[in-house]
């Protein structure tokens, strides 16, 4: 995508004139925050590349995210620790972290596009988009904005937590991920409460190893 896409012509047209796209990267992982980013263009903006950030190289993200900070006419990140993870579920973190991003723009839109099919605000019209990461440009960019945000989060614990890998997987459940859990038991950015719950059994990660947690590089 290079510009708005018909949908956000036809909000225009409906008389919308704010229109911030939000999406939210890292639901699956089994360790770290979720991170959501909205992010407002003026409908003039045009920027080769914007697409569901997914499909991109790290480096096109981390090239897209410079541009799209440059050229939006506003953008803000949210997150929701691991502890809220565990605390009121991966969805409902998702739309916290949404919230938050929200909250931090310096500009209040009047109509939202989330990707996804389940989000709800209290006072913000929406409408919400399942793949409209790479259908809508100012979601795409907002996925691209999340995932950079948290990859460099990921990047920055893996020196804090070095025996994990975070730097590599980003929290996912690659093998050397599970290898880590086995050998280390989980640390404070594990999600006890989601996936790695369901591989306790297997995993015997969460049987009062208290050192793991405090394992950081001194």
């Amino acid at each position: 995508m290079t510009g708005y896409s018909t949908l956000e012509f036809d909000l225009l047209a409906q008389g919308r004139c704010s229109i911030a796209g939000v999406d939210e990267a890292g639901r699956g992982p089994l360790a770290g925050p979720v991170i959501a980013a909205a992010v407002i263009f003026d409908p003039s903006t045009t920027l080769e590349g914007i697409d569901d950030s997914k499909k991109l190289r790290p480096e096109q993200r981390e090239e897209l995210a410079v541009s799209i900070m440059e050229q939006a006419r506003a953008w803000a990140v949210g997150s929701a620790s691991p502890q809220e993870i565990d605390d009121i579920n991966i969805l409902q973190a998702s739309i916290l972290a949404m919230h938050r991003a929200l909250d931090a723009l310096p500009v209040t839109p009047d109509f939202l596009l989330v990707d996804g099919n389940r989000f709800h605000h209290p006072k913000l019209k929406f409408q919400t988009v399942i793949g409209g990461d790479g259908q809508c440009f100012s979601i795409g960019a907002a996925s691209i904005l999340a995932k950079v945000e948290r990859d460099r989060i990921m990047c920055a614990s893996d020196r804090e937590f070095p025996d994990y890998g975070f730097a590599r997987h980003k929290g996912y459940a690659t093998a050397a991920h599970i290898e880590a859990l086995r050998r280390h038991g989980a640390c404070a950015l594990h999600r006890r409460s989601f996936t790695v719950k369901a591989l306790t059994e297997q995993l015997g990660v969460f049987n009062d190893r208290p050192s793991a947690g405090r394992r950081k590089k001194r």
